[in-house]
């Protein structure tokens, strides 16, 4: 019965108006909105973003946007406001490059992780 669902993932936000305007103006995402949910309109599928009270945001990576180069990716979010995550496992700039492919990590307003990964 699943196997031909047309499934899809979605995670949840604590402002939906804060939530569209990343999204859309600065990640530069295709958004649009529905009963008061966000549908972020991603090449091969929608993800959901729904509003949640007492959210708390992921202990983990929600989503992964794989870049062709990901310095030219940094560059660019970072240019319109994207703030990365520096580590001991980054370089100065959020980058991990020691570990499998090239990964920078940032966050929505709602403190959810997402990131670059260079394939």
């Amino acid at each position: 019965m699943l196997r031909t669902s047309k499934a899809f993932s979605g995670f949840s936000v604590d402002d939906v108006p804060a939530a569209r305007t990343f999204y859309a103006d600065t990640l530069g995402l295709d958004v649009s909105e529905e009963n008061g949910m966000l549908h972020l309109h991603v090449p091969g599928r929608d993800v959901l973003v729904y509003p949640k009270p007492d959210h708390v945001p992921a202990t983990f990576t929600i989503l992964n946007f794989p870049v062709d180069d990901i310095d030219a990716a940094v560059d660019e979010l970072v240019s319109r406001g994207v703030r990365f995550q520096v580590s001991e496992w980054t370089d100065e700039r959020g980058v991990q490059r020691r570990y499998g492919p090239p990964i920078a990590w940032f966050t929505d307003p709602a403190g959810n992780t997402l990131s670059v990964i260079q394939l």
